[in-house]
Parts: structure tokens; sequence; C-alpha cells
């Protein structure tokens, strides 16, 4: 879909851009795939990518340069979680061409859906930064995962109100083009927030399809009832 500047609302002054991207196939997503009960082992924790998930990692840092999307994305917000840490390291931390690189910023709350699955807990904020150290882990709610618990699993009205919350954040970001990298319900409640009327399409894509980008110019007032689709952009 794609929807003209004159036939959007605002001005651009009061837009974003917002890029959403979830990320690659990771471990639990294969082992989850064959047995639900897998995403119970603690082998799972914080899973990293499978060979799968760092192949469509690859093809989108190629369709990010062919786009000229690394040329105007000004932010990078990310989920602190390895599956899509890992993707953000290689895909917006390269410097092609000697261009500058935009800063990349893990916030728990864009974090995947907490307690319960050991695979949804993160690491200590000093294993993050010693794994990932382009990505600025400043705003992590301590050095240990205090919002995982490991006997309840966040219930989606939780996770609707911690997007709020999250979206209101953003809004209070100076930077009009932005990423946010995440997972497949987060970006759903994301595109929920936003009042897309297209969101059902949508939110199926990016929870089915690893490495989807949906790109969303919306305003700051009025966004649960005015956000259009600019353009969408879905990678296998």
């Amino acid at each position: 879909m794609k929807t003209t500047a004159a036939q959007f609302p605002y001005p651009w002054q009061r837009c974003k851009i917002i890029h959403l991207v979830r990320h690659g196939q990771a471990m639990h997503n294969v082992e989850g795939d064959k047995d639900r009960n897998a995403l119970l082992s603690p082998h799972l924790f914080d899973a990293q990518l499978s060979p799968l998930g760092l192949q469509q990692v690859c093809k989108l840092r190629k369709e990010v340069h062919a786009r000229g999307l690394f040329k105007r994305i000004e932010l990078v917000v990310t989920s602190p979680l390895y599956s899509a840490d890992e993707g953000n390291t290689d895909n917006f931390s390269a410097k092609p061409g000697g261009l500058d690189c935009p800063q990349i910023m893990a916030v728990e709350l864009c974090r995947d859906r907490l307690g319960v699955r050991p695979c949804d807990m993160r690491r200590k904020v000093s294993e993050c930064e010693a794994l990932f150290p382009s990505i600025d882990f400043s705003m992590m709610d301590g050095e240990d995962d205090s919002m995982w618990n490991p006997d309840i699993r966040e219930p989606e009205e939780e996770i609707a109100a911690r997007m709020v919350l999250f979206m209101n954040w953003l809004w209070t970001r100076p930077e009009q083009e932005i990423v946010i990298v995440s997972h497949g319900i987060i970006l759903q409640q994301i595109l929920k927030v936003l009042g897309n009327d297209c969101h059902q399409a949508v939110s199926s894509a990016l929870c089915q399809r690893p490495m989807a980008v949906e790109s969303m110019l919306c305003s700051s007032r009025d966004v649960a009832k005015q956000p259009h689709v600019l353009r969408e952009e879905v990678s296998n």
C-alpha cells in the first residue's frame, strides 16, 4: 500500500516514519514449532538466531541498503533479547561507504512477552554490553532481569498497556525516522496502539514471517484514529 504526502492530513514536522521489524527466526521458534513444551526448557534461555535466522538477517541487511533506508534511519529501538540484538548488530552498525550509523538503543518496554518461558528472559546487562558493544543498554531496569516472573505469564492486556507506555515514550524522541526491532506479539500490539485499520493483516505477516518490515507514517496527534500505511516491505 502507498500513501502520498498529499493524502496525509498532518504536516511532516508532526509526523514520524516508523519501520517495524520482527527478529529473524531464533532457536526457540524452531524448537517451539516441534513441541510447544520445549519453550519451557532452560536450554533456550534468551535464544540465539537459528541458521535460517542468520540468513534472514543477511537478506534484510541487503534490502535496507538497497532501498536507501540506512541513509535515512536516525534511531533503532530494539528489544534487549539476543534474537533482536544479533540482527541489529549486523543490519544497522555496519558502515557502508563511510555512512554514519544510527544510534541503537535497547528498551525494556518493547521486549517479548514476559514470564514462565526462559527464552523470553534477558541476560545480565553487563553480558549484553559485552556481546553487543554497538547497542546502548543504559535504559535497562537494572543488571538482572527483574521483569521476568518464572511463575506468571504476562496477560495480553498488560502487554497492551506496556505498548501504550512504549509509544508514549517514543513520541518524546526527537528523531523522525525510527526502526523498532521486536517480537511478533509486541509488534501486533504496537499496531493496535496506532489504530491502523490494516493491523490484522499486517500483524499476521509480522507474527508469521520473521524479518518482516512494515513502514508507517504516523502523527502524534490523534494517532489512534489517523495513522496511514506508507509502504509495506516484507522479507521471508
